[in-house]
C-alpha cells in the first residue's frame, strides 16, 4: 500500500476554510428562512427547482437529482411541502412508476416571499464578502469539484 498524499500547509488552509465556510454559510442560511418564512433551506431550494421547471413539475427522481440529495430525504420534505400546501405530488401519466412533484400557487407564493430575505442573506453571508475575482475563482473551483463529483472522475495523482 503507498504512502497516502497528505495534504500540505496551504491544501489543509484551503481545506479547513472550505469546511468552516460552508458550515457557518449554510447555518446563517437555514436560520434565515426558518425565522423568515419557516421553510428550511432545503424546502426553499425544493421550491426554487420546481418554479424554475416547465410547468412547475419535475420527477421526483430528476428533482432529488437537482438538489443532491436521496429519495427518502427528498420524499420526507416534500411530505412536509404537501402538508403546508405549497406542492402536491402526483403519477406520471406514462410510467406507473413516476411520480412529480409540482409546485402549488401557494408555493409560489411563499417562494416569493421568502426570496428577497434569502437573497439578502446569501449576499451578507457570502457574495458581498468576496471581491468579483474571489467569486469567479469560487465558481470556477467549485464548479470544478461538482462536476468530476456528478460524474465520477477523480483527479489524477501527479
Amino acid at each position: 500500500m503507498s504512502e497516502p498524499r497528505w495534504l500540505d500547509d496551504d491544501e489543509k488552509a484551503a481545506w479547513i476554510a472550505f469546511l468552516s465556510a460552508t458550515s457557518l454559510v449554510g447555518r446563517k442560511l437555514e436560520q434565515q428562512l426558518k425565522d423568515d418564512s419557516g421553510l428550511s433551506h432545503t424546502q426553499y431550494e425544493v421550491l426554487v427547482q420546481l418554479s424554475a421547471a416547465e410547468g412547475g413539475a419535475l420527477r421526483m427522481t430528476e428533482l432529488a437529482d437537482r438538489l443532491v440529495t436521496s429519495k427518502s430525504g427528498l420524499t420526507y420534505q416534500i411530505t412536509q411541502l404537501e402538508r403546508a400546501g405549497l406542492v402536491f405530488r402526483r403519477s406520471c401519466p406514462s410510467d406507473v412508476r413516476g411520480v412529480f412533484a409540482e409546485i402549488t400557487d401557494q408555493g409560489r407564493e411563499a417562494l416569493r416571499e421568502a426570496a428577497p430575505g434569502h437573497v439578502a442573506a446569501v449576499r451578507s453571508a457570502l457574495i458581498d464578502v468576496l471581491t468579483p475575482e474571489q467569486q469567479a475563482h469560487l465558481a470556477a473551483g467549485l464548479g470544478e469539484v461538482a462536476r468530476r463529483l456528478r460524474c465520477g472522475t477523480q483527479n489524477p495523482t501527479p
